[in-house]
C-alpha cells in the first residue's frame, strides 16, 4: 500500500535535501534517494566554495541570498558553515577583463602575488578578486538540512532508485524501490539524472547535460598559506586552494557525460599537476585522492526550478551545474514558496522565480 504525502522529493544531493528542510513541518514530505547514502554522487565531490561573482545574474543574485542565510544561520551556530575565503582570477588582461563580473574587482599584478606569492610572476599579466567569496562547510550544512528535516518529521528513504511514476488523479504515485507513494507534488532534484526521472515520469525531457568535473587532495613541498584565496585561471584552465597543509587542485573540465558514477581518466590529475608545477612554486609531490562529479546544466546554464506547465505537480529542481551549494539555500526558500503557493505577485521573489522558470520551450530539445 502506497504511504501518502503531500510532496515526494526524489534527489538526496544538496538540492534535495535543503528543499525538505525549507519543507519541514510545512507540509508532509517523502525523500527518496537512488543510492544508499545521501548526497553520494555531486554534492560529496564539491570545491566548497561560495562565490558571488560566479555564474549568470540570476545565480549571482541567488548566491547572495544564500550567503546572507547562511550568515544569519551562523550568528547563532556553534559551528559555522562559512569561513571567509576569497576568490582570485589570473591571467591575461581580456581575458580577466571578459570573465570578472558582479562582485569581482580588478587588482594589480603585485596585489595578487601578495596574496598568493606560489604564482610564478610571469605566468599571468591581470588579475580579479571577489573578497565576499566564502568557503562552505558542505558536509556540516548537508548534515543539518537532515536533521532539520527528520526532526521535522520528513521521511528520508534511501537505497530507493524510482522506477516508476504516473498522474493519477489530482496526484502522482510512485515506485521507488521496494517503496510506493502517493503525492500532490513529484520535486525532481535527480541530477544528472533528471532527465531520466521526467521520461519514467511521462514528462517532456529539458536536454540536460551532466558535465565532468575532476579535482584531487594533493601533497605539496610548499603549503599555501591559510588565507591564500581560491586562485582560478581565467580560461578555465584549473583553479587550486589550500586544503589544510594540502592543497585542492581541478582542472576545470567541461566534458559531457552520460549519468554515471563519475571517476577521473587516466592522466587528467598527472596533466594538471605538470601544469601548475609550472605556474607556481607549490611543488607537488603526490596525490592523496582524486575524484570526478558531474554538474548537470540546461542549455542555457540557468538552474531549472519550477512547476512543468504540461505536467501538473511536476517540479523541477536541476540545473543547477557548478552552483549547487552556493545557490541551495535561495533556490530552497524559492521552490518551498512555490511549492507552499506563498510567493506574491511582483515580489523579488516572484521575478526570480519568472527567470527560472521550468516551462522554458527554448532549452527543451
Amino acid at each position: 500500500m502506497a504511504s501518502n504525502y503531500d510532496v515526494v522529493i526524489v534527489g538526496g544531493g544538496i538540492g534535495g535535501l535543503s528543499l525538505a528542510s525549507a519543507l519541514a513541518g510545512k507540509c508532509t514530505v517523502a525523500l527518496v534517494e537512488a543510492e544508499q547514502s545521501l548526497a553520494f554522487h555531486t554534492s560529496s565531490r564539491s570545491a566548497r566554495q561560495l562565490i558571488p561573482s560566479y555564474g549568470p545574474a540570476v545565480v549571482q543574485e541567488l548566491t547572495v541570498r544564500t550567503l546572507d542565510l547562511l550568515h544569519e544561520r551562523d550568528s547563532t551556530a556553534a559551528e559555522p558553515v562559512l569561513t571567509p575565503r576569497a576568490f582570485m582570477m589570473v591571467g591575461d588582461d581580456v581575458t580577466v577583463r571578459a570573465e570578472a563580473s558582479g562582485n569581482m574587482l580588478p587588482i594589480s599584478h603585485e596585489e595578487a602575488l601578495r596574496l598568493c606569492p606560489a604564482l610564478h610572476p610571469d605566468s599571468f599579466t591581470a588579475a580579479g578578486l571577489d573578497t565576499g567569496s566564502f568557503g562552505c562547510n558542505a558536509p556540516l550544512l548537508l548534515e543539518e538540512h537532515r536533521r532539520i528535516a527528520e526532526t521535522a518529521g520528513v521521511d528520508i528513504i534511501t537505497g530507493a532508485r524510482v522506477h516508476s511514476a504516473q498522474r493519477l488523479g489530482s496526484g502522482w504515485q510512485v515506485g521507488a524501490g521496494t517503496e510506493g507513494f502517493q503525492s500532490g507534488v513529484v520535486v525532481n532534484a535527480a541530477g544528472a539524472w533528471a532527465d531520466e526521472l521526467a521520461v519514467i515520469s511521462g514528462v517532456e525531457k529539458l536536454g540536460l547535460q551532466p558535465y565532468r568535473r575532476t579535482a584531487a587532495i594533493v601533497n605539496v613541498e610548499s603549503p599555501l598559506p591559510p588565507e591564500t584565496p581560491m586562485v582560478c585561471a581565467a580560461d578555465e584552465s584549473f583553479y587550486f586552494r589550500p586544503e589544510g597543509n594540502q592543497v585542492l587542485i581541478s582542472p576545470s573540465e567541461a566534458v559531457p557525460s552520460g549519468p554515471e558514477d563519475a571517476r577521473p581518466y587516466p592522466g587528467d590529475v598527472e596533466k594538471l599537476i605538470a601544469t601548475l608545477n609550472d605556474v607556481t612554486s607549490m611543488g607537488i609531490r603526490s596525490v592523496d585522492r582524486a575524484w570526478t562529479g558531474l554538474r548537470t546544466e540546461a542549455a542555457d546554464a540557468i538552474p531549472v526550478v519550477g512547476f512543468d506547465a504540461e505536467a501538473p505537480g511536476f517540479f523541477w529542481l536541476a540545473g543547477q551545474g557548478g552552483y549547487g551549494f552556493q545557490t541551495s539555500s535561495g533556490i530552497a526558500e524559492l521552490a518551498a514558496a512555490l511549492i507552499l503557493g506563498t510567493v506574491q505577485p511582483d515580489s523579488p521573489e516572484s521575478r526570480t522565480a519568472e527567470r527560472l522558470a521550468a516551462t522554458r520551450w527554448s532549452i527543451r530539445r
